[in-house]
């Protein structure tokens, strides 16, 4: 009965996994700017992230985990990382 939530569940946290280190290889100073295809390259899923964070401003930040990105000009995006998560 729960084969079919637990193989959909298994599925979705492998993606987050896999987004989350692939942020993490191309932000190793906490702060960096990639493009789009770099991204799609390594096989990152836009359609998959555990929260999002909207500025007074209105930007726009998309997290995985503690890894998280904002789309700049073009097909820009800076990487960040979730500040109280910093050591």
């Amino acid at each position: 009965m729960n084969s079919d939530d637990t193989n959909y569940m298994r599925n979705v946290n492998n993606i987050l996994r896999k987004n989350r280190r692939i942020l993490m290889d191309l932000n190793p100073d906490g702060k960096n700017r990639v493009g789009r295809e770099k991204l799609v390259s390594r096989g990152f899923d836009f359609k998959h992230f555990t929260s999002l964070y909207t500025t007074k401003e209105g930007s726009r930040y998309i997290y995985c985990y503690e890894q998280g990105y904002l789309q700049i000009e073009n097909d820009y995006y800076l990487l960040v990382v979730k500040k109280e998560f910093l050591g």
